[in-house]
């Protein structure tokens, strides 16, 4: 599945095995190559991404087979794992030759400098563009990364990437947890990069940006020449005229059926009245032998001829599909509260106003990182806890995991109210915690329904692609995607079903398939719903009721 490309391989895969330390085989035989521009790498959840991008960037050892790159591969892992007291100068790799040019300007000429320096010159000049791309000020070369927020940190780490020159470029979902202001910053960078890039991402947006599109799935790599929307339309297309040519097929191989049928009947019937007219003696014996053995021969002809039809009808059905992609899609089907329409949910609202979230209503809350957004649901989800008659009154904070340490409360910011008006709250957190690394799957989930058969429990877990091995697999050895799977499972498995479904940043590790049945069965969902999302088309297609935006000042105000 791929179209011509006039781009040089940068890197290239030779039948590429990768096997689990459980035994599990993550990659299996894995060939094809990736070329000199810009790549989106898509693929189900599962099907070995970022276990794909470890292998190329050389920090997993591959069971066999081989990577052979181009020249350095510099790579940027989902989870950007920091210390907070190094500068923001060793986060965008310049430290060393920043420090010796202020040296060598401060008049010490020891040679070490000198070498550290090379050619970069310029190193401080280039490493301030850099933060200015990241939107940034020149001070901050010399500030703690601390006092950037996940975001801020994320962007300043791929200007480190672009500022060293790498030629060759991996990055793995790199608009999760970005605000807005951050994503439009990191397409920026993106449309100017020079070298290879290769991106793993279910951006929609951000895989518009690619030159070619490349998808790992059912143990293959393929690669179209084409921005994702191209590649889409070109799958849809392939896989309609398969479908189409699957049908024909069996329509082909069911008429050679009723043609073999026929034959056999026709040749029965010669058969019986041989038979009757030996019996009867019609015809001499030695001229009934030779009859016999003519029909025979052209019976064994005619069977030949409409088996081999029959064959070959036989064999372009079971081409036609493996053409057809029999996808396993996970069936959500979120439970029914039973929640009136004129039930209140929550409540929501700041010094000025209050908004009431009522019945099955969907509610979107947005605003930058830092905001609060992620410390108002858990205040709400934790107000659930009493359902107290008094309002939890909060000052917005970091969200977590994803905000600047250096933007502290103050007095004069409005203050935010979050109030739950049940106690069946179901909330599912950024960071997909609460599951217990050591245990299985199916241990995880039974814990939360601990009443529901095994049977019952098995067959519910199947529609969310959890079946088999899968289910006994540590928690530690899941993908993002798959780790979503079963805090959702647990959450929505739970008794009794939430009045809330609280979702924070829900897309961050899904795959697009996955995305498209999220968005269906939050839409047929009839209790309320409440999200935070950066991700404004997954948004857009969700029929909201109500967007709330905690703005710059940490006002709540009403998105129409």
């Amino acid at each position: 599945m791929s179209t011509p490309t006039t781009l040089h391989a940068s890197v290239v895969l030779d039948r590429l095995t990768f096997t689990r330390p459980d035994g599990s085989v993550a990659l299996d035989g894995i060939s094809g190559a990736f070329g000199s521009g810009r790549t989106g790498l898509v693929g189900r959840n599962g099907a070995g991404k970022s276990t794909l991008l470890r292998l190329m960037a050389g920090q997993l050892a591959p069971t066999s087979g081989t990577v052979t790159a181009s020249g350095e591969v510099a790579y940027l892992p989902q989870q950007l794992t920091l210390d907070v007291d190094r500068r923001v100068a060793e986060l965008l790799g310049v430290s060393e030759a920043l420090d010796a040019v202020r040296a060598i300007g401060a008049g010490d000429v020891d040679p070490a400098h000198f070498d550290a320096v090379g050619d970069d010159w310029d190193i401080e000049a280039r490493a301030e563009a850099s933060l200015a791309e990241a939107g940034l000020a020149p001070e901050f070369l010399d500030r703690r990364v601390g006092e950037l927020s996940g975001g801020e940190a994320v962007l300043v780490a791929i200007a480190g990437i672009r500022l060293r020159r790498a030629p060759i470029t991996l990055l793995d979902e790199p608009t999760n947890n970005l605000d807005r202001d951050a994503r439009a910053k990191l397409a920026a960078m993106v449309r100017a990069w020079k070298g290879t890039l290769i991106v793993v991402s279910h951006d929609l947006s951000l895989l518009e940006l690619m030159d070619e599109t490349a998808e790992l799935y059912a143990q293959t790599l393929s690669v179209f020449g084409g921005p994702y929307s191209e590649w889409r339309a070109w799958l849809d297309t392939e896989q309609d005229a398969a479908k189409q040519a699957e049908v024909a097929a069996a329509q082909a191989l069911r008429k050679e059926k009723r043609q073999r049928i026929e034959a056999e009947v026709k040749l029965a019937h010669r058969a019986r009245m041989a038979k009757k007219a030996q019996i009867e003696k019609r015809v001499p014996k030695i001229i009934a032998h030779g009859r016999k053995m003519a029909a025979e021969v052209s019976a064994g002809k005619l069977r030949t001829e409409v088996g081999a039809k029959e064959d070959a009808a036989r064999s372009m059905l079971d081409e036609a599909g493996r053409r057809v992609r029999s996808d396993s899609s996970m069936k959500i089907e979120l439970p029914d509260p039973q929640v009136s329409r004129t039930r209140r949910i929550a409540e929501i609202g700041d010094a000025e106003r209050t908004w009431v979230i009522q019945g099955p209503e969907r509610v979107a809350l947005i605003g930058r990182n830092g905001a609060g957004k992620t410390t108002l649901l858990e205040r709400l989800v934790a107000s659930a806890a009493v359902v107290s008659s008094e309002s939890a009154a909060i000052t917005p904070e970091a969200d977590a995991g994803t905000d600047s340490a250096a933007e502290s409360t103050s007095s004069e910011r409005p203050m935010l109210v979050a109030e739950a008006r049940t106690d069946q709250i179901g909330y599912l957190p950024q960071r997909v915690d609460g599951l217990d690394e050591d245990r299985s799957v199916f241990e995880n989930i039974a814990a939360a329904a601990p009443h529901m058969p095994e049977k019952e429990l098995r067959n519910r877990l199947a529609r969310f692609l959890i079946r088999g091995a899968t289910a006994e697999r540590p928690v530690a050895s899941l993908s993002g995607g798959e780790r979503f799977r079963v805090a959702l499972a647990k959450l929505l498995l739970a008794d009794p079903a939430p009045h809330l479904v609280v979702l924070d940043e829900p897309t961050n590790n899904l795959d697009l398939d996955t995305v498209d049945q999220l968005v269906e069965a939050l839409r047929a969902y009839r209790g309320a719903v409440l999200i935070v999302s950066h991700d404004d088309a997954f948004l857009a297609r969700l029929d909201l009721d109500l967007t709330l935006e905690i703005d710059q000042e940490g006002a709540l105000r009403e998105v129409v």
